[in-house]
């Protein structure tokens, strides 16, 4: 054989080496966290401080330790859902359907509030209160058949579910209603009317499933463009959708994925409020202006972009941080995700808040 002739054995190698390669399975990607990076790398409103990132990381796991958080934290709350079966998997759809939007400008005497069960509930937790009162009231909404039949779903009756014990109803309300004839619409044609569905076709993949949501219904799909030279990936609500069935089954059942570290922190305007509290996000001067004058930032604008994509890549700094002085600690950027809010919540709760969250508008979070 001359130099010049392709060596026929060669080819056969590489030839089968190049159809394994296309046949093989692709691994399920978010991609959510390389674009946290990319907006990280060129914010210039919103910087990480590394000496307080490293602090925060080591409070963070101890007070972790002390209150033994783990995936059963999320159950041993009194309103979210104690069974593990279908119906907490259809509770946990509607309810990241509709996780969005609860800040008000109004004083806690005044703002949107459910009754339930002797208590007022505020924000998230007034959202947990109104599916539950409906449930109790022999509403069916969690069921997606439901959410489709607009005889019987009328938009009387969903403003019957989300009543309010005061004057200002619920954020986005038209919002709402549109996302759950939507995704209704979307499993009745796609998943056989069930979210259990799409957990199946996404084979224990926790990426996969987040993709699932933001390919399918295009309520989840939280996609901005960073300065016109970008696609960055949010997925806040489709994430945490995730999440939610991981912590609810505590990692069995409907909430096994092999691929759970996947997940990143979930792009709200609380936990961005608690690392700017920790001294881990630091904002310029105009930023930080406007946020303690409770200015309305534009959903999708630079400003808001910058705070998301910051605060998840310092949540996932935080993660590796830990992870980095206690190899074997179990913790990941949802329960890091978890934690940070609930650590927020009770501060408010407690009058300490030091600046105010940021005030965007939108259906994202």
């Amino acid at each position: 054989m001359s130099d010049d002739e392709a060596d026929p054995e060669l080819l056969d190698f590489l030839r089968q080496h190049f159809q394994r390669a296309s046949l093989a399975p692709k691994i399920p990607e978010t991609h959510v966290l390389e674009g946290a990076e990319y907006v990280y790398d060129n914010a210039i409103d919103v910087a990480l401080d590394y000496r307080s990132t490293k602090a925060a990381a080591a409070m963070i796991y101890d007070q972790m330790q002390k209150k033994e958080y783990s995936t059963k934290t999320w159950a041993e709350h009194e309103l979210h859902p104690k069974v593990k079966d279908e119906s907490t998997v259809a509770f946990i759809f509607t309810m990241d359907l509709l996780n969005f939007s609860f800040w008000s400008e109004k004083n806690d005497e005044e703002r949107f509030a459910v009754e339930y069960k002797g208590k007022k509930w505020t924000g998230y937790w007034s959202l947990i209160a109104s599916l539950q009162r409906a449930l109790d009231e022999d509403i069916p909404i969690t069921s997606s058949d439901f959410w489709q039949n607009e005889d019987e779903c009328t938009e009387e009756v969903l403003k019957h579910v989300f009543r309010s014990s005061t004057e200002e109803e619920i954020p986005l309300f038209q919002e709402r209603m549109a996302c759950l004839r939507e995704a209704g619409q979307i499993l009745y044609e796609k998943y056989q009317c069930s979210f259990t569905n799409c957990i199946a076709e996404a084979n224990h993949s926790s990426a996969a499933l987040v993709n699932i949501l933001a390919n399918n219904f295009p309520c989840f799909n939280d996609v901005v463009r960073f300065e016109n030279r970008k696609s960055v990936r949010f997925l806040k609500r489709a994430q945490i959708c995730v999440a939610d069935v991981w912590a609810a089954f505590d990692g069995e059942g409907f909430g096994h994925f092999d691929d759970i570290e996947k997940i990143t922190m979930f792009a709200d305007y609380r936990v961005p409020q608690m690392l700017n509290t920790l001294g881990c996000l630091w904002y310029s001067p105009l930023l930080d202006n406007a946020i303690r004058h409770k200015k309305l930032i534009e959903t999708g604008c630079s400003w808001e972009i910058q705070l998301r994509g910051c605060a998840i890549w310092c949540v996932e700094l935080l993660r590796r941080e830990i992870l980095r002085n206690h190899p074997d600690a179990k913790v990941n950027a949802i329960l890091i995700d978890f934690f940070l809010y609930d650590t927020m919540k009770e501060r408010e709760v407690e009058g300490q808040e030091e600046i105010p969250h940021h005030r965007t508008r939108s259906i994202w979070y």
